[in-house]
């Protein structure tokens, strides 16, 4: 982490140097995020890293959120959390899914049929953890909390209608105080992230589309005393007429969380009428798990839904226009929760839309950008409401025999890597190159999240996570691995491809601000480190920065020899590879290291000069 650029700072280093406005609530912003959930939040954090760009929070709700109802985090999510500054601290208050077993019926009742890793070997550096929904707000408050603009939900503020008309802030929207009164909020964008049942959705002429299974399910967190074995592993349950289970166990040792199927509804019944009490899901819980005993101490939360897979049109009002309104999460897809995707994928569409936003906002790209927002987004919430289809259908299943009984467990282990968040790709578009030259690192897909591996620091010997320097800072990464025996030296192709760079990162970056405020060119060598200098490498790679101008150190890595990331993904020794990374984690580009002409065409495309 680096905070000293300007001048020394003492106190927290997270906590950004607070504007003179910083805590107002403005009537126009440029962004207004309607909703307080995983998406909003992920939207506001991102927001909150920029200084010049003003945003607001508005919330139904009348306060934070205490308990929550998604729980399972992705492996990608944590790597998302990584880039924002809080990973390890979910990790130290998580559940960590290790691995899963899978409980058949069988002649004496109950048995365990397997039991696998949950994550399979370097899917990612990091696993897939349990964490309270409200816990994972906590964090991103702190993390909004803490920029420059020191930014709080506003809390009752429910909204009433949304209108776009013209003028630097076309969007109006108008809310519904406590005290009955209303307010209004005008902005430049405003991105709907309240739920399935979105407003801001409605606003914009969209609709969720798709159907329902009617099939009714139940959801507990408890704490329990029971003699089944596997209670602390996540467990998948199927018997022949009691139903199936699916058991999370859930952070701090104790607390259980279980899915069950109930019963089918009929048509046009909603899980509501139902009126499911606790009883009822504790009697359902101990018949499901029978000849096992479960006496529950304490329902700390429960709830029932129906299963339903439905995806809106379209994530963006382009149809009116050039897009001022967006949607994300729960408002554009909504579906099962057993597949753990919910909150995962909604937090990785504002991921995906919140550097786009910034970047517009900040003068950095054209408008056009915004339009691959909906474009990436809506495809990967069509192939989640396929695979959640199906993974429901499995599930609820009744085993007839041993083909049967294993075919819920095949899909679980086909698509693993699906459920971790790491299988998501996109199409090649405005920012997502062609595979023309994938061979020279065919272990980073372009398209696909950038792969970490370990490496050394040059300048400190520090053995790190090369994807962990993917911060949510706004900036493209040029990563460039260097062919067999370059060590930097003048007239080497490192070398040569920091002085090609040179004209264009001047091209698009503002007069005044460091030469890596937008496209950070880091490199990685194949020698042992310490055969190396950092005084050799090119001024590129040692780039002054900030107010004083100060030698900036930590652009150079060398391959760790335990693990040598050249051979772990793929990266051609011989011709090395200049690979481009969005400001979101997603490989770009795959380039020859001589390709710097079309590396400029590429950012010619949406980028805007100064």
């Amino acid at each position: 982490m680096q905070y000293h650029q300007d001048g020394f700072r003492p106190g927290d280093p997270a906590l950004a140097p607070a504007q003179e406005e910083a805590g107002s609530a403005p009537e126009a912003v440029d962004v207004l995020v309607v909703g307080s959930g995983p998406a909003g939040l992920t939207l506001a954090a991102q927001l909150s890293r920029f200084p010049e760009i003003s945003f607001r929070i508005a919330e139904r709700r009348e306060g934070p959120l205490l308990m929550g109802q998604a729980d399972g985090l992705a492996c990608r999510s944590l790597e998302m959390f990584q880039a924002f500054g809080f990973a390890e601290r979910v990790l130290k208050e998580s559940y960590w899914v290790n691995e899963v077993s899978f409980w058949r019926p069988g002649p004496e009742g109950l048995h365990r049929a397997d039991r696998i890793r949950d994550v399979e070997e370097d899917l990612s550096e990091m696993p897939h953890v349990i964490l309270s929904q409200a816990r994972l707000h906590d964090f991103y408050l702190e993390l909004i909390a803490s920029g420059a603009r020191r930014v709080t939900p506003d809390y009752g503020h429910e909204l009433i209608s949304v209108l776009r008309g013209e003028g630097t802030h076309p969007v109006t929207a108008t809310f519904r105080l406590p005290d009955g009164s209303e307010s209004q909020i005008r902005a430049r964008y405003l991105v709907g992230c309240d739920g399935a049942r979105s407003r801001v959705r409605g606003a914009m002429g969209h609709s969720l589309k798709g159907e329902a299974a009617r099939q009714l399910w139940g959801v507990m967190d408890i704490l329990a005393v029971t003699d089944f074995p596997d209670i602390r592993l996540k467990a998948a349950i199927q018997t022949e007429d009691r139903g199936a289970m699916l058991i999370i166990p859930r952070e701090g040792g104790h607390l259980v969380r279980m899915y069950m199927e109930l019963d089918q509804l009929a048509e046009g019944e909603r899980a509501a009428d139902r009126a499911v009490t606790p009883d009822l899901l504790v009697a359902r819980a101990q018949s499901i798990l029978a000849p096992y005993n479960l006496e529950v101490r304490e329902v700390v939360w429960s709830s029932a839904y129906e299963i339903g897979q439905r995806v809106c049109d379209a994530f963006d009002d382009r149809d009116q226009g050039p897009p001022r309104l967006f949607i994300a999460g729960d408002a554009c897809h909504t579906h099962s929760p057993k597949a753990g995707q919910g909150m995962n994928v909604s937090m990785a569409d504002a991921y995906n839309l919140g550097w786009k936003l910034a970047a517009v906002l900040r003068g950095q790209a054209e408008e056009n950008l915004l339009l691959t927002y909906s474009d990436e987004r809506r495809a990967k919430a069509k192939e989640l409401i396929d695979f959640d289809r199906d993974m429901a259908r499995l599930f609820a299943a009744k085993p007839k025999g041993k083909a049967e009984e294993a075919q819920f467990q095949h899909y679980f282990k086909k698509h693993a890597r699906y459920t971790a968040g790491v299988e998501t790709r996109y199409d090649a578009s405005l920012i997502c190159g062609l595979e023309t030259d994938q061979t020279l690192a065919s272990g980073q897909i372009v398209g696909m999240r950038f792969h970490s591996a370990p490496v050394i620091r040059l300048a400190d010997a520090r053995p790190l996570q090369l994807g962990h320097i993917l911060l949510a800072d706004g900036r493209w990464r040029l990563l460039a691995f260097a062919p067999k025996g370059d060590e930097g030296a003048a007239g080497g192709v490192v070398a040569s491809l920091c002085d090609a760079l040179q004209p264009l990162i001047a091209r698009f970056t503002p007069e005044g601000a460091d030469s890596d405020s937008l496209l950070d060119l880091r490199a990685i060598f194949q020698e042992e480190h310490r055969s190396l200098e950092i005084t050799r490498m090119p001024p590129l790679l040692r780039p002054r920065v900030g107010r004083l101008g100060l030698t900036d150190y930590e652009k150079v890595f060398c391959a760790d020899p335990a693990d040598d990331i050249f051979d772990r993904r793929g990266i051609d020794r011989a011709r090395g590879a200049l690979v481009v990374v969005r400001p979101d984690g997603y490989v770009a580009q795959v380039l020859p290291l001589t390709a710097t002409d079309r590396l400029a065409e590429f950012f010619e495309g949406f980028m805007r000069r100064p």
